[in-house]
């Protein structure tokens, strides 16, 4: 209770917005396009390549996600409102598809927003050995994200898997019904652009992990391709991946 009650009072107001009224006045009228695969390619080892693809019903409704190895199977009531999501993994969440061994955009808590109301500092901790203690204890790292002019281009398709819906239920102004925590952690972490670069700092605040993405992005500024440069501060360890977009015709 506390988390919530810490994670809702860093918010730039408190509003009744919903994440499809913030995105929609941050981005203006965007084109509706639904990803079908994203093809992700390594420079470094060609058995981490890999191809999610994104299936659909008739009526338009996100069917299952898949990379040919893990499976999310989204189930809906009678009246097309998301009931559960079957299966296991995280092929859409940001950092996944960037490859980053740290999962701020899913434990993590917003300290700052952007102007468009992207989480721009976001406060996360992670287990180290403390050679001192002779055991692992908890660290506060950051992440330190910008984005491009460009909006989240998994918006809709998110939207037709209903995840939207879930989020734009969410109340951020201390309102006293009972809201999951896991639900309400999502929505103050949803990103209204495209994030291109994460720049991860440990305890002390020097930089550990940096991500930068560089897309290329059609007419209705939806990404085509992207190229992916991590690079691990500490070992100087540098590695590329490359993804290509296709859409639902």
């Amino acid at each position: 209770m506390a988390f919530l009650c810490l994670s809702l009072s860093t918010l730039s107001c408190s509003s009744d917005d919903s994440v499809s009224d913030e995105f929609d006045n941050v981005n203006g009228n965007v084109e509706v396009k639904l990803i079908k695969s994203i093809a992700v390619t390594s420079a470094q080892d060609p058995q981490e390549n890999k191809n999610i693809n994104l299936t659909y019903t008739s009526d338009g409704l996100l069917n299952t996600i898949t990379d040919g190895v893990e499976n999310s199977i989204f189930v809906y009531d009678n009246d097309d409102n998301l009931s559960n999501i079957t299966g296991g993994g995280d092929n859409l969440t940001i950092e996944e598809l960037y490859e980053s061994p740290y999962d701020a955009f899913e434990t993590g808590e917003v300290l700052v927003y952007d102007d468009n109301g992207n989480p721009q500092t976001i406060e996360f901790y992670e287990e180290e050995y403390d050679y001192d203690v002779e055991d692992y204890v908890m660290k506060t790292y950051t992440a330190e994200v910008t984005y491009d002019d460009a909006h989240n281009p998994y918006f809709y398709t998110l939207k037709a898997g209903g995840i939207i819906d879930v989020l734009d239920d969410v109340q951020l102004n201390f309102s006293m019904n009972p809201q999951a925590p896991e639900i309400v952690q999502a929505r103050l972490l949803f990103p209204m652009n495209n994030p291109s670069q994460l720049v991860y700092k440990n305890e002390a605040g020097e930089i550990i992990y940096t991500i930068n993405a560089n897309y290329v992005y059609d007419n209705e500024n939806y990404p085509t391709s992207v190229t992916v440069t991590a690079v691990a501060v500490q070992d100087s360890e540098q590695s590329t991946y490359t993804a290509v977009y296709e859409y639902v015709e």
